[in-house]
């Protein structure tokens, strides 16, 4: 559904960003070491317990099974040193298993340390300097195996001294346990996304098309005066094209396209609601149990999940547990029976009899009528929305996107009960929810694995490739994103930069509205976004026909919502995205969970990819091209398509456009 917290997210960045002098400087590129965690591993890519740096610093006696310290060695404690630096072992921000290993990541202040260690077992490993922000360094280590650990931190300072950080006086040795307590979904880190809006991706069996008009919520609605639109393929929009304007896709024309989406590169679908609903968008459920026949029967689903599973495509279904439409069979109890309905608790009705589509009679989404609030502190409520949700997933969906779940009656209960009753029968399920800003609270183990980060895609990636944000102020976002949730939780990381609730990207960059032939321009700030998206931890997720060229503006009634004209095809933006995903599943570096930022300037972000930073990335918004000095040793140019040049040293970065390179 729309969110109005889009714009309370998009001012955060600015203040973020903007407000006083928090940007960052120019990060200097030999203060992000480019070498290995460990000076020797067993691994390219995980720092083996069984190695050691090059030249450890010098260690003091210590007992580490027992944890204490035979030597008095300088140290501080967690929550009680006065040096600044950040650890939480609880906090997956701080400690998470991702891609196999325990990464590690403290927080130091700016330019006081030169060396950062954590000391594992009685191994020394060094930690690389990830992210930086406004006074703020974020270090990180991942070791591997999985095991139980001790340990704690050494930090030298720039005048060679060093101090340590320990738990606590009584137990100064950190412990780990060897339980991963926020598992990741392991099969979304190296995935490519795909939205699909049913009515508007492709026909695949015109004899539904009228069964909308049976059930649209215009018929019921008591303050209603239009009536459902019903509109060819290539009809222009209306002013009810949002909601009630219908054009007929279904899921037989998904599961014809299903080839299609193979060839593109997507391995996860995200459908929008295809259950009993009185709309196009489906969010006024009717009934959660029942295909809408407009889309099809669930048999139909059935065959798009079974063919989708064929090609290796998983599927995942939205799930709207806050309202219902005025359609809703419970809702219709209330509506006729009043109080002495049994479903009367279900809801919070403030006046009865009322009128359908009345929202000062009874509780509904941000007071749209048509939307009654389900009561989900109701025990009721929850165990029929629990069995709503299993229902789907023992059908065969790989998991959920959830809808507006912060607006739900005691969310965080609602959904931490969920998690468990998903995650127990199916662990590896994927949960995300429909929340605008950041916000790592919802992130840690007991409620989402993701949320559709907006926050990043259109926040900072958008703002970045529209010249909205200099080359620092993206650089600092993203320390700011990356450094306040878990490195597991990157990995999964849900990265929309457009999508059914917004305009569509290629006009947010200057492409025009529906209809326009784009200029040159804003076709390179697309590819400029996208290949920031591609290699951003996590699975980038396509709007449908972005990947074709299309434009689509809000606020002209909601035409990002056009149906995808398969007849029209920008072939070079077509063979972006096709070159795009097929550098996500061939880099293995982007199949993993951390991101280092490297370097910033007035036009220019550089960051790394992989545990040994095997990829580089470099954008450059600007106008003018700029010159960019590398890390050592010799890189090969892998994006733009141009596999046989290697450099080193430097590197000349064009205007409006992004490099990937790959260690030689």
């Amino acid at each position: 559904m729309p969110s109005r917290r889009l714009i309370i997210a998009a001012l955060a960045v600015i203040v973020l960003v903007l407000a006083g002098e928090i940007l960052i400087q120019t990060l200097p590129r030999e203060s992000f070491s480019t070498t290995p965690v460990v000076g020797t591993t067993t691994s390219p890519q995980v720092a083996s317990l069984s190695t050691t740096t090059n030249s450890p610093p010098s260690l003091t006696s210590t007992t580490a099974s027992t944890g204490t310290t035979s030597e008095a060695a300088p140290g501080v404690y967690v929550g009680s040193n006065n040096l600044g630096l950040l650890f939480n072992a609880s906090d997956p921000a701080f400690l998470s298993v991702a891609d196999g290993g325990v990464v590690f990541r403290v927080t130091t202040p700016s330019g006081v340390f030169a060396k950062v260690y954590v000391v594992v077992n009685q191994t020394v490993v060094e930690m690389k300097k990830q992210l930086a922000w406004s006074g703020f360094e974020m270090w990180y280590a991942r070791v591997a195996p999985v095991s139980p650990l001790e340990y704690y931190f050494m930090f030298i300072f720039n005048n060679g001294s060093s101090t340590r950080l320990y738990n606590t006086t009584d137990q100064p040795i950190f412990y780990f346990d060897g339980r991963d307590r926020f598992p990741q979904v392991e099969w979304v880190t190296g995935s490519v996304g795909y939205q699909i809006f049913p009515d508007r991706f492709y026909n695949g069996d015109p004899s539904n098309d009228i069964l909308a008009n049976s059930t649209d919520e215009l018929w019921l609605n008591a303050f209603s005066t239009s009536k459902p639109v019903f509109s060819n393929w290539s009809d222009p929009v209306t002013p009810l094209n949002c909601c009630h304007q219908y054009y007929g896709g279904d899921l037989k024309g998904v599961i014809l396209k299903l080839g299609y989406l193979k060839e593109l590169g997507v391995d996860v679908i995200y459908l929008n609601p295809i259950f009993l609903s009185g709309s196009v968008h489906g969010y006024d459920t009717y009934d959660y149990m029942v295909v809408d026949p407009k889309y099809g029967t669930q048999e139909d689903l059935r065959n798009l999940i079974m063919k989708a599973h064929e090609l290796g495509i998983r599927v995942i279904f939205d799930f709207v547990p806050d309202h219902v439409g005025i359609g809703f069979w419970a809702f219709q109890d209330v509506y006729k029976n009043g109080p002495s309905s049994k479903y009367w608790s279900w809801f919070t009705v403030y006046k009865w009899p009322f009128k359908l589509g009345d929202g000062s009679a009874y509780r509904c989404w941000w007071g749209i009528g048509s939307l009654p609030q389900l009561n989900t502190s109701n025990p009721e409520v929850r165990e029929y929305l629990f069995k709503v949700a299993l229902y789907w997933m023992d059908f065969g969906f790989d998991g959920m996107r959830v809808d507006t779940p912060t607006d739900l009656l005691d969310a965080k209960g609602f959904f931490s009960q969920l998690r468990v009753l998903v995650k127990s029968k199916y662990p590896q399920a994927y949960l995300v929810g429909e929340i605008w800003d950041l916000d790592p609270t919802w992130l840690k183990g007991d409620l989402f694995d993701s949320l559709m980060n907006y926050a990043l895609g259109r926040n900072i990636l958008l703002a970045f490739s529209q010249g909205k944000l200099t080359g620092y102020q993206a650089a600092e976002a993203l320390s700011v994103f990356y450094s306040s949730i878990g490195v597991n939780v990157a990995g999964m990381g849900f990265n929309v930069v457009d999508s059914h609730d917004t305009s569509r990207v290629l006009t947010d960059l200057g492409g025009g509205r529906l209809g326009d032939k784009p200029s040159y321009e804003s076709i390179q700030r697309l590819k400029l976004l996208t290949v920031l998206q591609f290699t951003m931890p996590g699975m980038p997720v396509i709007f449908q026909g972005d990947e074709r060229g299309m434009l689509g503006d809000k606020n002209h009634y909601d035409e990002e919502r056009y149906p995808v004209q398969w007849d029209e095809l920008n072939i070079d933006v077509y063979n972006h995205y096709t070159a795009l995903s097929t550098l996500k599943h061939y880099l293995k570096a982007l199949g993993t969970s951390i991101i280092r930022v490297l370097y910033a300037s007035d036009s220019v972000v550089v960051y790394s990819r992989g545990y040994n930073d095997e990829v580089v990335v470099i954008a450059n918004n600007g106008m003018a091209d700029q010159e960019v000095e590398l890390p050592e040793g010799t890189w090969r140019v892998v994006y733009p398509a141009s596999s046989s040049i290697v450099v080193s040293g430097s590197i000349w970065v064009k205007s409006l456009s992004a490099i990937i390179l790959v260690r030689d």
